[in-house]
């Protein structure tokens, strides 16, 4: 007798994980999930893994937890996932004081962000498929040569 499920809002390909209050700045999350925009999930852990960012923990924590919701919620199969989206946004912004000479006081922020990250299962064989459609009507033509220039011919001078 409880409240009805929600219906889902994604295809049945994808998956999705959220990370709420990370302690940093969305500008500089971006540029971490910016890295992983569109890479197959194997190639998007190995470059967070190995990434000089702080944040990229983090990321790395919401990827994996999109990964598991793929595999155990929806039934996906993990060698064929690909990060779909990552997308950024502003969460809690905590607003301190530094104080300053003179009895003034500086404003300190300190922003919070969120990231959602959302996996699509994307089949190899149909992407191997797609290529080879694509290049079956276009085979190379050998290339036409350009035509010699004709050489700019001036009129005779008469010498009297």
């Amino acid at each position: 007798m409880g409240k009805q499920a929600r219906e889902r809002i994604l295809p049945d390909t994808h998956a999705k994980a959220i990370g709420t209050m990370i302690r940093t700045s969305p500008r500089k999350l971006n540029l971490v999930a910016q890295s992983i925009r569109g890479q197959k999930v194997d190639a998007a852990l190995n470059a967070l893994t190995f990434s000089p960012k702080r944040v990229a923990k983090v990321v790395k924590k919401v990827l994996q937890s999109a990964i598991a919701n793929a595999e155990n919620n929806h039934d996906l199969d993990v060698d064929d996932l690909v990060v779909s989206e990552a997308s950024v946004g502003k969460n809690l912004v905590m607003k301190r004081f530094h104080a300053r000479a003179r009895g003034r006081g500086a404003a300190i922020e300190k922003p919070f962000s969120q990231i959602t990250i959302v996996v699509q299962e994307k089949r190899e064989e149909a992407e191997e498929k797609k290529s080879k459609s694509k290049g079956k009507g276009k085979g190379k033509t050998a290339a036409k040569k350009p035509a010699p220039k004709k050489a700019a011919t001036q009129p005779a001078q008469e010498t009297a």
